[in-house]
């Protein structure tokens, strides 16, 4: 009785469109996905009290507000004149952020796309309004983390920590970097922070790789084999792609991806941990081989790698 009962309820809950949501959300900005924006804005707000953002399609200008804006540029490309106390100019382009400080108004000669946070904590005065990865020379390739080859490019644009790039401010961070193939991991729900993909450039069949089970692979001696197929979801990435990674989610870029990865708070020390030990783990432990195994980073799979 009770399983019918439960039965009952379910199939009218998915009559009334009440279904359980993925974590993960991707919104197709240049298609113009605003339902999609808007379900990454609510869960992004509703989380993280005092943020927001917005994307702002083809404008040559930002309004000034009563807080600090951190300003993507996704499209397009020009020269750009932020108004305030001073007024200060630069070139930019994608990949490059403008900071807009409270009170402050961006005008463009041409016209740009633009992801844009607005951010509750006031930066240091010392961040620059324009950080262009390609053009400062403060900011060189860090391979680390998501890009650990050698010829990685991977450039910090504002940092958790002085050690590791110019520009320092806890609120967000963000490095421009190309993923060829990231070891698997998550950011803890207690330590960690939230996490975007804004993807500017793509390989073909680049993809991403997430899962909303770390408990279960976390566990790898209890998985049993009719558990593997709904462990892991994949993702095509398109160029356009805004990826809203909670904390807690993990996720494993392949394939050639160029993302502006965006976080909040900021890029937490060790609160990046790895799982490729476990799921190299319950493979061995279920026999799976070939295309039947589950994917993982083989050098991240020795050990747990914590960043």
């Amino acid at each position: 009785m009770k399983q019918s009962v439960f039965i009952l309820i379910s199939f009218l809950l998915s009559l009334s469109g009440f279904t359980q949501q993925n974590l993960v959300k991707i919104a197709k900005l240049s298609q113009g996905d605003e339902s999609g924006l808007e379900a990454i804005r609510q869960d992004f707000i509703d989380k993280n009290p005092g943020y927001d953002l917005h994307y702002h399609a083809e404008t040559q200008s930002l309004d000034p507000k009563d807080i600090t804006q951190v300003v993507f540029v996704q499209e397009g490309g020009g020269t750009a004149l932020v108004k305030g106390n001073k007024e200060k100019s630069s070139k930019v382009a994608i990949g490059d952020i403008v900071l807009l400080k409270k009170g402050e108004r961006m005008e463009v000669d041409s016209l740009l796309s633009l992801l844009v946070f607005d951010v509750p904590e006031k930066p240091s005065e010392e961040l620059p309004n324009f950080i262009r990865p390609d053009w400062d020379p403060n900011i060189t390739d860090e391979p680390g983390g998501c890009a650990t080859e050698t010829n990685a490019y991977r450039r910090i644009l504002l940092t958790w920590k002085k050690e590791v790039g110019n520009y320092v401010y806890h609120a967000i961070n963000a490095h421009r970097v190309r993923i060829m193939d990231s070891f698997s991991h998550y950011h803890p729900e207690e330590i960690g922070f939230e996490e975007f993909y804004l993807v500017q450039m793509v390989m073909p069949g680049a993809k991403l790789i997430t899962s909303e089970k770390v408990d279960v692979i976390s566990n790898p001696e209890a998985v049993k084999k009719e558990q593997v197929d709904s462990l892991f979801d994949e993702y095509k990435l398109d160029v356009g792609d805004l990826v809203y990674l909670p904390r807690g989610v993990m996720h494993r870029g392949l394939g050639g991806v160029l993302a502006q990865v965006i976080t909040v708070p900021g890029f937490i020390p060790g609160s990046e941990y790895g799982v490729d030990h476990w799921i190299k783990q319950i493979n061995n432990n279920l026999g799976l081989k070939g295309d039947d195994a589950l994917p993982f980073n083989e050098g991240a799979s020795d050990h747990q790698v914590i960043y």
